[in-house]
């Protein structure tokens, strides 16, 4: 009888999960809860393909090792996510496993397996970012006589002075905003972290031409669409690809690139760093945690390495090449 009740306690460990864990207990953020929601949803929706019954009656023992396999096999051949994207889903069903489990302990074997598969590896790609030419140029390209266009070179302009994300621009308020003689404005980041940036004068002055014209309230979102709602990721990306094309046509370069609004967040660090910026202040400026991740652009800059190189002398001598003696070192040294 016992377990015949644990079985129906999914829906009540997922309400649980959501609300009491991460919400009330760990105050995760918004877009972290948004994050798991969507994960359990995709999640809910292949379970219910799968077993052919609502997720509402699903029983906790559905959810082991080879649900999830599948599910994550699902989503790599099927949805077409990358190795990172998996990761993320799969670290967000591991959190639900461990408190499942916590609370019912007869969940205890299919969590440890669940906990078990492992996250994939996956080739980290140097860092693609624009030169000053390519990011004048996207700034630019937007038709400013136009309300969406004046807009997007507002918005790109912003993206490039602050380096921000993407959600912390569609999250951007006018109380955010100081205009003044130090102009800057208030972003908040990932868990919760708030962080001020300072603006150009030219930047501060497109802002605020741009609200005169919007008119927006104080409370209302800087960035919004003709109704008055705020941008979204999608649209965000779609106004950008728009941008790119327009400003393909006056420079060449950019033919061809994969650009992503991400792109202008890297392309605004490196430019900092070209500049002589130490990279504990971009850290700050872009609001990473660690400073291993700001070191990834100081690996990308292939100026920098290339001046390290010039203070080098070049070897005078040219070094013999080895050649084992031993047939086992010469099998290895082969492959």
């Amino acid at each position: 009888m016992k377990h015949d009740n644990t079985r129906n306690r999914f829906p009540t460990l997922i309400h649980e999960f959501f609300c009491n864990y991460l919400m009330a207990q760990r105050n995760m953020s918004a877009q972290t809860v948004a994050s798991y929601r969507d994960t359990f949803r995709l999640l809910l929706a292949f379970a219910q393909t799968r077993f052919n019954k609502c997720p509402s009656k699903l029983n906790l023992e559905d959810i082991d090792a080879p649900l999830i396999l599948a599910f994550l096999e699902h989503l790599e051949k099927v949805r077409g996510n990358l190795a990172r994207t998996r990761n993320a889903r799969l670290a967000a069903i591991r959190s639900f496993c461990k408190q499942a489990a916590l609370r019912e302990p007869v969940f205890l074997p299919n969590a440890q397996q669940i906990l078990a598969i492992p996250m994939k590896r996956f080739d980290k790609p140097l860092l693609g970012f624009l030169s000053r030419q390519e990011m004048d140029a996207i700034m630019n390209a937007p038709d400013k006589s136009t309300w969406n266009g004046h807009r997007d070179h507002v918005m790109f302009s912003t993206f490039y002075n602050t380096g921000a994300r993407v959600s912390e621009i569609i999250a951007l308020s006018t109380g955010d905003v100081i205009l003044g003689d130090h102009s800057f404005v208030t972003i908040h980041g990932k868990g919760r972290k708030e962080r001020s940036v300072p603006l150009w004068k030219s930047t501060a002055k497109l802002i605020r031409g741009w609200l005169n014209r919007a008119g927006p309230s104080p409370a209302s979102h800087v960035f919004t669409n003709r109704r008055g709602l705020p941008l979204t990721r999608s649209g965000i990306e779609q106004r950008l690809r728009v941008a790119v094309g327009k400003a393909t046509a006056k420079c060449g370069s950019l033919e061809g690139k994969k650009i992503s609004v991400h792109t202008l967040r890297h392309t605004t660090a490196m430019h900092l760093l070209e500049s002589g910026v130490d990279i504990a202040t971009i850290a700050l400026w872009l609001g990473h945690e660690s400073l291993s991740t700001t070191h990834s652009y100081i690996e990308a800059n292939l100026q920098m390495k290339q001046r390290a190189l010039e203070k080098l002398d070049e070897p005078k001598n040219t070094p013999g090449r080895f050649r084992p003696t031993d047939k086992v070192l010469a099998f290895l040294d082969s492959l």
